[in-house]
């Protein structure tokens, strides 16, 4: 079910969840049993896909910024699901499910996501509320979700 919620966050915002997991395996908050999945506690890792958050958190608040739904926005998105999903699992087996329920979540965040901010952006008549709203979300689910892990 994690992996899952890690995928939606992703599917809201590319690059935060990715840079909140990186930031609980250094910190030791999750373990990273699997060898391909190492790499995220470096202390490298975290710092970069910080930067690649709030790099994307500044650029999703320009109007000429892509919709989320085309294709490499849309691929990177699943991609980094899968990435999440894996790394909240343990062993082989459950990498597996954790990377398809990531991929999964990923989907739903990425279209319910878009269709909750047109709603939201609506109702304030202004895109920039729903955007900070959606961000805000996005970071606190992800530090929510990381923190549940047992």
């Amino acid at each position: 079910m994690l992996a899952l919620l890690i995928g939606i966050v992703t599917g809201l915002r590319a690059m935060t969840a990715p840079a909140v997991v990186s930031w609980a395996a250094h910190l030791g908050w999750i373990p990273l049993t699997h060898d391909g999945l190492v790499w995220l506690a470096h202390p490298w890792a975290h710092r970069i896909l910080t930067a690649l958050a709030v790099a994307e958190l500044v650029a999703d608040q320009h109007p000429s910024t892509p919709s989320r739904t085309v294709p490499v926005q849309f691929g990177t998105r699943i991609l980094a699901g899968a990435l999440c999903g894996a790394a909240l699992c343990g062993d082989q087996w459950t990498l597996l499910i954790g990377s398809v329920a990531g991929a999964a979540g990923a989907v739903i965040g990425t279209l319910g996501g878009r269709a909750a901010r047109a709603r939201l952006a609506g109702a304030f008549g202004s895109d920039r509320p729903a955007a900070l709203i959606e961000d805000a979300v996005a970071i606190a689910g992800a530090i929510l979700i990381v923190r549940m892990i047992p």
